[in-house]
C-alpha cells in the first residue's frame, strides 16, 4: 500500500509510565556513576500516593534511593498538593530490590563462545530480538509521525515548566496522523493533544469554554512553534485538531492511572513504524541487549541510510543469553536498497561489531553517566531514545561510519 495515513503517539514526562522510566533510569545513572560495572534491572511502579522500586541490582555503589525518587518526581513537576494529585514530598516510597541471579551473572561475565578476546568474554544478558530503523523522511532520519509527536510533547512540557500556561499539569499525550502518497509524507491529517490541567483555566469553569481556551492556546503556543521549521506544516483549515477529547483532563498522573516501567516501548522507538522485539530499555544496564543492541541496530540502520545505501532500513539482531556473538543479523530495505538485502546483511556482518562488549565499549555506555554529571539515561527516558537532536547520543553519531560505508560502496 503506497497511499495511507499513519499515526504515532508520544507522552510527556509527567505520564505515569514515563515517571517510572525516568525513576528507573535515574537509579541506573546513579549506580553506574559510582560503579560502572553495576548490574541493574530496576522496575518502578507508581499509583496514587505510592512509588515502588523493585528488581535486581548488584553494585558497589551507595545510593539513597528514596531521596533520588523524590528528586525525580519533583523535577517532573509533581511537587505540591496542587500539582496533579501526586506529591514528591508526601508520596510513599517503597524499596524492594534483590541481587542479580548468579546463573545470569555467570553467562554475562564469561560468554559461552569466548575465545579469549575481551569482547568475546561478555555474553548477552538475555536472549531476545532487537530492531533498529532509519529512513530519510526527516533530517534526523526518523519517521515523520513519531518525530512530530515528540516535538509536540516536548513543547507542551516546555511551556508548562516555563509557566507560559500556568494551568497546565504534568501529564499529557500527543498523537499525529500523517498522510502518505507513494510512500512519502505529504500532509498532516490529524493532531491530538490531551493535557492535564487545573480545575479552573483563566477564570473559566465551564467544560466547553475550558476546552476551547486550551485548544486555542495549544495551537498558538505548542503546535505552531513546534512545527514552524518543517516543510510539511499543519493547517488550521485542513488539519483536524482534537484537544482533550473527553472534555476535561483534571485527574491525571499516578492519581488517574497506575504507571509501570517499560510500558511505552513504541513511544521510545519508532512510533510503530518499524517492528519491535518487545524488550523495554529503562532501568537496564548495558549488558542487557534489549537496550544496548537496540541502540546498535539503530546505529547500523542510520549509517546505511546516511551512506546512501537505502532510503529505508530495518535491522534485526538476535542474541542468546550468555553468548557474545549475535545469533542472527538481518537487513531489510523494503525495496529501497542500492544493494540487495543479502549483500547489505553481509556488509553489516563485516563492518559492525555487534557483540555486547563491543557495543558497550564503542558507545561508552557504562561511562556516560559519570561523563555527564550523573545523568545520562534519565535524560533519554522521555521523548524517545532515537533521533534526538537535543542530546548528543553516540548511536546517533553516524557521520564517520557512513563515510566509511560510502567508500566501500565504490
Amino acid at each position: 500500500m503506497s497511499n495511507f495515513v499513519f499515526t504515532s503517539e508520544s507522552v510527556t514526562e509527567g505520564h505515569p509510565d514515563k515517571i517510572c522510566d525516568q525513576i528507573s533510569d535515574a537509579i541506573l545513572d546513579s549506580l553506574l556513576e559510582q560503579d560502572p560495572t553495576s548490574r541493574v534491572a530496576c522496575e518502578t511502579v507508581v499509583n496514587t500516593g505510592l512509588c515502588l522500586i523493585t528488581g535486581e541490582i548488584t553494585s558497589k555503589a551507595k545510593v539513597d534511593f528514596i531521596r533520588l525518587v523524590r528528586e525525580v518526581i519533583k523535577e517532573i513537576g509533581y511537587c505540591d498538593a496542587k500539582a496533579g494529585g501526586f506529591d514528591s514530598n508526601s508520596c510513599s516510597v517503597l524499596v524492594a530490590l534483590d541481587q542479580q541471579s548468579p546463573d545470569i551473572a555467570q553467562g554475562v561475565d564469561e560468554a559461552d563462545d569466548h575465545r579469549g578476546n575481551q569482547f568475546d568474554k561478555i555474553g548477552a544478558g538475555d536472549q531476545g530480538i532487537m530492531f533498529g530503523y532509519a529512513c530519510d523522511e526527516t533530517p534526523e532520519l526518523m519517521p515523520l509521525p513519531i518525530s512530530l509527536a515528540h516535538r509536540l510533547s516536548r513543547r507542551l512540557a516546555q511551556i508548562r515548566h516555563q509557566g507560559i500556561l500556568d494551568y497546565l499539569l504534568p501529564d499529557g499525550k500527543t498523537q499525529v496522523s500523517v498522510v502518505y502518497e507513494n510512500n512519502q509524507p505529504k500532509a498532516i491529517d490529524t493532531i491530538v493533544i490531551s493535557t492535564q490541567h487545573k480545575e479552573i483555566v483563566k477564570n473559566l469553569s465551564k467544560e466547553e469554554e475550558i476546552r476551547a481556551q486550551i485548544s486555542e492556546d495549544l495551537w498558538e503556543l505548542v503546535v505552531k512553534p513546534a512545527t514552524e521549521d518543517l516543510s510539511i506544516k499543519p493547517s488550521k483549515e485542513k488539519t483536524k485538531f482534537l484537544v482533550n477529547p473527553t472534555g476535561k483532563f483534571v485527574v491525571g498522573g499516578p492519581q488517574g492511572d497506575a504507571g509501570l516501567t517499560g510500558r511505552k516501548i513504541i513511544v521510545d522507538t519508532y512510533g510503530g513504524y518499524a517492528r519491535h522485539g518487545g524488550g523495554a530499555f529503562s532501568g537496564k544496564d548495558p549488558t542487557k541487549v534489549d537496550r544496548s543492541a537496540a541502540y546498535a541496530a539503530r546505529f547500523v540502520s542510520k549509517s546505511l541510510v546516511a551512506a546512501g545505501l537505502a532510503t529505508r532500513v530495518e535491522t534485526q539482531l538476535s542474541y542468546a543469553i550468555g553468548v557474545a556473538n549475535p545469533v542472527s543479523i538481518l537487513v531489510e530495505t523494503f525495496g529501497t536498497g542500492k544493494l540487495s538485502n543479502e549483500e547489505l546483511t553481509e556488509l553489516v556482518k563485516s563492518n559492525f561489531d555487534l557483540r555486547p562488549g563491543a557495543i558497550i565499549e564503542q558507545f561508552k555506555l557504562r561511562e556516560l553517566p559519570k561523563q555527564r554529571n550523573g545523568r545520562f539515561y534519565r535524560d533519554i527516558a522521555a521523548y524517545g531514545h532515537f533521533g534526538r537532536q537535543d542530546l548528543k547520543l553516540p548511536w546517533e553519531e553516524v557521520e564517520a561510519k557512513s563515510i566509511e560505508l560510502s567508500n566501500l560502496k565504490r
